[in-house]
């Protein structure tokens, strides 16, 4: 990927030039590569090659009263077509991940960054050319027809699994139109409960970098939630934190600081993916949970907080796919959890849930072993 560095920055410069005045700029910010995120790319893949490979580990053993030794072998899905939007980083990460996994599959990027994808594509194939492996186990379709995309997801007797990777709107069609199991993601709304024993300074810090460090993607944070027994003094503190970003508050919020435009539960359902936040006074610990329950994504939550107890019930009580506590909704990722990169973060549990790396994209069968037993 590197030895391509110049083609593949060339061909996203190209592409964000084009997408600059159809795109938002926390948006343009996923399609946009430079040399540092490049390299960051290939540590991702560095990172899967080193891990260790999970096919055929038995996850699971035991044996039966008749003396049959069974056992959960991990085995590939097979095919796999990944379906994403912007983010051309999500070209090297695919294809890395489901080649570890034992998997081929299929990309299709979307059009703002066709000429980026189509560079790294090339540099995957120039890889897989110089390994034992077919070139043709990772292939990234060469248009992006809708009608294309409609036909590819037709072809359930050759692909096992689609992952859809993107906006709302993308994943429901992919939902709505597969003929294939499809892992789907609908939205990122992230929140922070800020509780009435948290630490100020860091919590101020946290939630920063939750919303402001990279606003445009899934695992910022959307809403913030703060406990009514600190909103009069901690507020104030986090609107002028937050200077640059659109805050709309609840009523009790634009008491506080009438600055706060007002939110509707629109707002509290919504992902922005931009420099806006809902804030939300609530009563307790349990007004939280609630809030969270009604308007939550099942993606990521945090709880700041000293109180050990809270913190424990937030991780029982809260059933998002990533649960946090005193620590950014952006860790909420595969590479930051430990798994080499993420292909996607699953809010539907079945088969996956949350970031999903190598293992996520394996399922196992059963090996049984005996020495001659028969079912009576």
């Amino acid at each position: 990927m590197l030895r391509r560095q110049p083609e593949i920055l060339d061909a996203n410069r190209a592409d964000v030039e084009a997408a600059r005045s159809t795109i938002k700029e926390s948006l343009l910010d996923r399609l946009r590569l430079d040399e540092k995120r490049l390299y960051a790319a290939a540590d991702a893949v560095r990172s899967i090659a080193a891990m260790n490979d999970p096919i055929g580990e038995v996850v699971k053993s035991w044996t039966r009263p008749n003396r049959l030794r069974i056992e959960r072998q991990r085995i590939p899905l097979g095919v796999i077509a990944i379906i994403y939007e912007s983010r051309p980083h999500v070209t090297t990460d695919a294809a890395a991940l489901c080649l570890r996994a034992g998997n081929a599959t299929i990309l299709r990027g979307g059009s703002e960054a066709f000429r980026t994808n189509q560079a790294l594509g090339q540099a995957i194939t120039d890889g897989l050319g110089k390994s034992a492996l077919p070139t043709k186990c990772v292939q990234l379709l060469p248009t992006t027809d809708r009608q294309a995309l409609g036909e590819l997801l037709k072809c359930e007797e050759d692909i096992d699994l689609v992952i859809p990777r993107g906006g709302e709107a993308l994943i429901r069609f992919v939902g709505a139109e597969s003929r294939i199991p499809v892992i789907k993601h609908y939205r990122g709304n992230c929140h922070i409960f800020v509780e009435r024993t948290a630490d100020v300074h860091a919590a101020l810090e946290v939630c920063y970098n939750a919303k402001v460090q990279r606003p445009g993607v899934c695992n910022a944070v959307e809403t913030i939630l703060i406990d009514e027994a600190i909103a009069n003094s901690f507020l104030p503190e986090l609107a002028k934190k937050f200077a640059g970003v659109e805050l709309r508050g609840d009523g009790r919020a634009c008491a506080i600081v009438p600055a706060i435009n007002p939110a509707s539960d629109e707002d509290f359902a919504a992902e922005f993916l931009d420099l806006i936040c809902a804030v939300g006074i609530v009563d307790n610990f349990d007004a939280a949970v609630a809030h969270i329950e009604r308007f939550g994504s099942s993606h990521s939550e945090a709880i700041l907080t000293r109180d050990e107890n809270l913190a424990r019930r937030f991780v029982n009580e809260v059933n998002s796919s990533t649960v946090l506590v005193n620590a950014s909704t952006r860790f909420a990722d595969g590479g930051e959890l430990g798994l080499g990169a993420e292909i996607g973060v699953s809010t539907t549990r079945l088969h996956a849930y949350g970031p999903m790396g190598a293992e996520e994209l394996t399922t196992t069968k059963f090996v049984v072993h005996g020495d001659g037993q028969i079912r009576t």
